[in-house]
């Protein structure tokens, strides 16, 4: 007689097994009810839900969208049910609204809090699962242009309000001269500018002084030029580094970097070519998302860890091994430990956290 126990592996817990199937399959709901918000921003129905003033129908809803009632109502079962949006049935009829909070988050750009950039550029982040396989025989990943110009779109959307509410009253002021010396007149560069967001609100705030950013973004550099254009400021310029490269010559009163050293693939190489740039007074604002030194660490603080591992498998460690080479740091990669040796390397020799919340990124004063 044939023994089949051991062949067959462990004894299955049938409860267990139900559990972890729920885990399962939370995860999909997670993944589509992101596509729902994704529609939801993009057709225009949280501002329409926010700017009633009232709980709508969905036949309401609809028709002040412009939208076919059965969609809008498939679409609302689905945000009610995630609780994204709130629910009310009197006398058999369903009203729909958002709380203030939802509101503030879904459908109102200038607010800190509003999270609609990373659901703007979904499916592009989603798509780059088509080409994950051959990423992951070869090694090589993709930049960020490879997300099309809605995936620049999205960042922008993803950081600007956040930056248009805190950069100058509580970031800059935090920096140790920093405010005083762009009142006066500073030289600053914004490496990894993006669509030109802090670039812009600087250059308005700070007449005198004269900033630059640098990308290499073809997507991003195209909407920081006409966002130069609308805002009329003539004291901002936007660069491609490999056409015209960030100054050598230690000229710089204040660099910055926004959430992208962890994207490169070439950090170090970076820190050193800031480190040429900055003058021997000068200032260095490292932001880069939070991080601690170890996945055990990652996994137990931070509650969004893999959302975060998740993203950079699509997104931020593609880009940062989007050359043969590429470091790989990936979402989670520059702990403030790894920034501080980083920086050390680079021939900094003052590094100090800055006191400033937020709920993703940590910010860094870093000197010669």
């Amino acid at each position: 007689m044939t023994d089949t126990t051991a062949a067959a592996g462990p004894a299955v817990d049938p409860d267990a097994l139900k559990m972890f199937s729920f885990q399962l399959f939370t995860k999909l709901e997670g993944a589509v009810t992101a596509g729902m918000i994704h529609l939801g921003d993009q057709l225009g129905l949280y501002t329409q839900l926010k700017d009633a003033g009232a709980a709508l129908t969905t036949a309401e809803l609809a028709d002040r969208a412009g939208l076919a009632e059965r969609w809008v109502r498939e679409w609302a079962y689905n945000q009610a049910a995630a609780k994204m949006v709130s629910v009310a049935t009197e006398g058999g009829v369903e009203r729909f609204t958002l709380t203030p909070e939802a509101a503030a988050v879904l459908a109102t750009p200038e607010h800190p809090a509003y999270g609609m950039g990373m659901f703007h550029r979904l499916p592009q982040t989603m798509r780059a699962l088509e080409e994950m396989p051959e990423s992951f025989r070869s090694g090589v990943g993709h930049d960020y242009d490879s997300h099309g110009p809605q995936g620049a779109v999205g960042i922008e959307r993803s950081f600007e309000p956040w930056n248009r509410a805190n950069l100058l009253p509580n970031v800059l002021p935090a920096l140790d001269g920093v405010v005083a010396r762009l009142e006066s007149g500073a030289k600053v560069a914004d490496i990894g500018c993006g669509a030109g967001g802090a670039v812009l609100l600087m250059a308005g705030a700070f007449p005198a002084s004269h900033f630059a950013g640098y990308d290499i973004s073809k997507y991003a550099l195209g909407r920081a030029a006409q966002k130069l254009e609308e805002a009329g400021v003539t004291n901002a310029a936007f660069h491609d580094p490999r056409d015209e490269p960030i100054p050598s010559n230690n000229s710089l009163d204040l660099i910055t970097t926004f959430d992208c050293i962890h994207d490169m693939t070439h950090p170090q190489e970076m820190m050193h070519a800031i480190r040429r740039a900055i003058r021997e007074d000068g200032t260095w604002l490292l932001v880069d998302i939070k991080a601690q030194d170890s996945f055990e660490l990652n996994a137990k603080k931070n509650p969004m860890a893999a959302l975060m591992y998740g993203i950079s498998v699509l997104s931020c460690m593609s880009s940062a091994l989007s050359e043969p080479d590429g470091a790989g740091l990936g979402t989670l990669g520059l702990s403030e430990g790894k920034a501080r040796e980083m920086a050390a390397a680079a021939g900094f020799s003052r590094f100090r956290k800055l006191d400033i919340d937020h709920s993703v990124n940590a910010f860094y004063e870093v000197r010669p």
